[in-house]
């Protein structure tokens, strides 16, 4: 049985552990979760250090969204870079999983928008625990989590350029 950690922020403005928490509980099965809620964006990496460490996770998926301001994206920045030390210190994955204020047009959108980040994050951490084939099926294909996918490069001739 896999343990998959849960982080999110009482600063987000939307319950996006619980969009993922529904999305893993769809998606398959073979694990349990454990949430862990902390006040704001730099407090998620010792909490995903927590989890690991205590609480024996395979996995955490880290939810927050931080506020349209520079002071906003450098806490972003920097709680970002203490999730990749968890990472490496941990030798497991942390699913990152922001939203920015600013990235929806209107309420209605960012909603959306953290819905369907958080869910299609959910499936790429249930595929790195139980499948990660189906990862590299999609490897180059130029899948965003939210948004619409970009898609892959199109060449029609791919390998005609000398260098």
């Amino acid at each position: 049985m896999k343990l998959i950690g849960i982080v999110d922020t009482t600063f987000a403005e939307y319950d996006m552990a619980s969009s993922a928490i529904d999305e893993l509980y769809k998606t398959g099965t073979g694990f349990t979760i454990e949430r862990y809620t902390v006040p704001g964006i730099k407090d998620i990496p010792v909490a995903s250090k927590i989890l690991f460490e205590n609480y024996g996770c395979d996995l955490v998926m880290a939810f927050g969204m931080p506020g349209p301001m520079p002071v906003d994206k450098m806490s972003a920045q920097i709680a970002s870079t203490g999730l990749m030390h968890v990472q490496l210190e941990e030798n497991k994955h942390i699913i990152e999983v922001f939203v920015h204020e600013d990235e929806g047009k209107d309420d209605e959108e960012l909603a959306w928008l953290c819905d369907m980040r958080a869910r299609e994050h959910a499936i790429n951490a249930y595929n790195l625990l139980f499948d990660r084939n189906k990862l590299t099926e999609n490897a180059g294909k130029g899948l965003r989590q939210g948004f619409e996918d970009k898609g892959p490069v199109k060449s029609g001739n791919i390998g005609s350029h000398r260098h």
